[in-house]
């Protein structure tokens, strides 16, 4: 891949049936050397609170927690499309405040 992924890359890929690449990671190191393999999409998912923070489940993960680690792929992240989790209780709130939060987020 040469370009940057975008929704469209992906919706191209579908209705062309190839499969599409896909992994979670939580750190630069990690972003990066996903990016430089030519993955799709990197998703920094929630379950750091499980994998890297040590928690019993992703009920304790915040909002803070996904824009710092979010923030840490992106820098190792170029071509790759990113997707963030929005954690427990960051999003089934007002709408205003899940689109604040999504903005932090982005």
């Amino acid at each position: 891949m040469t370009e940057k992924t975008r929704i469209a890359t992906l919706q191209n890929l579908k209705a062309d049936g190839r499969k599409i690449v896909m992994i979670t990671a939580y750190d630069y190191p990690t972003g990066r050397l996903a990016d430089e393999a030519g993955v799709d999409v990197v998703l920094v998912g929630d379950s750091l609170g499980n994998v890297v923070l040590g928690f019993e489940d992703t009920i304790p993960v915040r909002l803070e927690h996904m824009v710092h680690h979010t923030g840490a792929v992106r820098r190792g992240v170029k071509k790759a499309l990113l997707v963030g989790d929005m954690p427990f209780m960051s999003y089934k709130i007002t709408a205003e405040e899940a689109l604040r939060n999504a903005v932090r987020l982005v």
